[in-house]
């Protein structure tokens, strides 16, 4: 694979660390990582032996959100309209893979997580941070909605109000206050970052494996009633709406 890794850990049986790398591109996520990630979620899918999956990123950054740059999805004129909405499907199969996993997730954040970075932390068990480490939802400054099926997510993880500051601000918010909200569950030094979340890695693989795997299905059923995520079923045509205004050089802000 081009731009992540995949390692089994050599000393705790059950975890596997899979690793963001573009650190020359602080790990943003292009059409190419969505496709990885996804291999390696079904691969995950049916490997039984695998319990906990750390997910984390190479260098100086967890992840940069969507590539900016990488115009594969949209850098051609598609005509076909189903086809562009199964390219602006891309996020958000990635988003379920990681969710959709049997083995408990664990983010270990390092640097920045930018945008969809943040939603594919949402679609995980648990989180960890370093100190140094912040986060943020710039979409709309973007000038697109926040899709991937984010919103959701972040209603569970953070509440309505706080879900409404962030993601319609775009504001920057530390590891401090992403553990004050409860997005968090831990904030470590830099350098103990990951031996943090291998620590907690090795607390849930001395548990039953069954009941682990019960209670992570039953949590996850729970979170969904709470929050469905149905109301935004739209949210390809809300990604293809936008890129299509943007590409007509429509100007939303001075009607």
């Amino acid at each position: 694979m081009e731009t992540v890794t995949f390692e089994r850990d050599a000393e705790l049986a059950g975890l596997t660390t899979i690793t963001l790398n573009r650190p020359d591109k602080l790990n943003a996520i292009s059409s190419r990582m969505h496709a990885e990630l996804q291999e390696v979620c079904r691969g995950l899918a049916s490997d039984a032996q695998t319990r906990v999956v750390i997910f984390t990123g190479a260098g100086r950054a967890f992840s940069a959100g969507a590539d900016l740059q990488d115009r594969a999805p949209f850098g051609e004129k598609i005509t076909d309209p189903l086809e562009m909405r199964r390219m602006a499907s891309t996020g958000n199969l990635t988003a379920a893979a990681i969710e959709g996993l049997d083995a408990v997730t664990i983010g270990a954040v390092n640097g920045l997580a930018i945008g969809g970075a943040v939603v594919l932390l949402s679609s995980m068990d648990l989180r960890l941070a370093a100190y140094s480490a912040w986060f943020s939802i710039p979409e709309i400054d973007l000038d697109i909605p926040l899709t991937w099926n984010g919103l959701p997510r972040l209603m569970r993880e953070l509440g309505p109000a706080r879900t409404n500051q962030l993601v319609m601000t775009g504001d920057r918010f530390s590891s401090a206050e992403a553990l004050q909200w409860g997005f968090l569950n831990q904030a470590t030094s830099d350098e103990d970052l990951l031996p943090a979340a291998r620590r907690l890695a090795a607390k849930l693989l001395a548990k039953d494996p069954l009941s682990l795997a019960l209670t992570k299905s039953t949590t996850r059923a729970l979170a969904h009633m709470m929050v469905p995520e149905e109301p935004t079923h739209s949210d390809r045509e809300y990604l293809m709406l936008s890129l299509l205004l943007k590409q007509s050089g429509s100007d939303r802000r001075n009607p």
